[in-house]
């Protein structure tokens, strides 16, 4: 089969096609024929020899069509989404015509939507949604300040709050972006920025924070709260430098929580994909109530370009690859 592999860590050159066995029927897995998958940040710190694990094919998620389960978990050509499990970390990911995956990182998600559409919902939404109503424990009326929210992961959690009922604030680094942000339902826009925490009319009264710009930002994050408040760690925008003479006891408030999430979890015991409702959430995006359609398409051949536009903070949302 044809497939993207990591040739030596390094720029988009690393990227290099190359023809590999196909993957074979394994007891627990599921062998899916990929039609499309989402390009995340993740692949380009593999890409790079960044992360703790890369395999050689990346690619954390996929859709696309069962070829085999021998557990007879998901028949034969079901429609499903697949991600993490090892995916592009441990084991072969998603840059290839077909993968293997553990049965418990597969969930079907049977809808009408083109590849290339149902393709931008698995990684981004199910993170998205995991942060907000586990982690967060959001409720309607509650007010959400989410950081980072022009990336395609922050664009997921402004809808899906606003969704749920919950008052959003939105932060990005371009003023230019501020509509972009309303037009999904966030009730006000902020600049982006070290110091915001001095800056916002709501800290200590705010009762969630979803941070996507890392550990620049998360000290300033949790002084934001209201007492009670809970802040979600779930993005490295801002770079993986770690944080700095970080003394929970003297920069924490009393009362307030601080949680992580890494969609690497999904599919372990804790943290099973059926908990993530992707039927629902790609039944909601066709019906125009959750706004995920991709904002760039490449083909399989295009992956260096869609690494250079990823690189490049040229993006403005989710970005997809699909095959021919």
């Amino acid at each position: 089969m044809r497939a993207i592999v990591i040739d030596t860590f390094g720029g988009l050159d690393a990227l290099v096609y190359k023809d590999i066995p196909e993957p074979e029927p394994l007891p627990g897995h599921v062998v899916i024929a990929i039609k499309a998958f989402g390009i995340n940040h993740a692949e380009m710190h593999m890409r790079r020899g960044e992360w703790a694990e890369a395999a050689e094919v990346s690619g954390i998620e996929c859709v696309g069509l069962v070829k085999s389960c021998p557990g007879g978990e998901f028949a034969v050509g079901a429609k499903v989404a697949a991600l993490m499990g090892g995916l592009g970390r441990t084991i072969n990911g998603s840059y290839a015509e077909f993968t293997r995956v553990p049965v418990s990182n597969v969930a079907l998600i049977e809808s009408s939507l083109p590849w290339a559409e149902l393709a931008a919902i698995p990684e981004t939404y199910a993170t998205a949604w995991t942060c907000l109503f586990r982690n967060l424990e959001l409720r309607k009326g509650q007010g959400l300040l989410i950081r980072g929210a022009t990336s395609s992961f922050g664009q997921a959690a402004v809808n899906l709050a606003v969704n749920a009922g919950a008052r959003v604030i939105a932060t990005t680094r371009n003023r230019e972006r501020f509509a972009m942000l309303q037009e999904l339902g966030a009730e006000r826009c902020q600049l982006e920025g070290p110091d915001l925490s001095q800056r916002l009319a709501e800290t200590k009264q705010l009762d969630a924070v979803l941070d996507l710009v890392g550990n620049s930002t998360i000290v300033d994050s949790l002084a934001m709260l209201r007492r009670g408040g809970r802040a979600c760690l779930a993005g490295w925008l801002g770079g993986l430098d770690p944080i700095r003479d970080f003394n929970p006891l003297l920069q924490m408030a009393s009362g307030v929580y601080l949680t992580f999430f890494g969609s690497f979890v999904f599919g372990t015991p804790g943290f099973p994909l059926s908990d993530v409702p992707l039927q629902d959430i790609a039944e909601q995006v066709a019906a125009g109530r959750l706004k995920a359609k991709p904002s760039r398409i490449f083909r399989f051949e295009e992956i260096r370009e869609a690494h250079r536009v990823m690189e490049a903070n040229e993006a403005t949302g989710k970005m997809v690859v699909v095959h021919a």
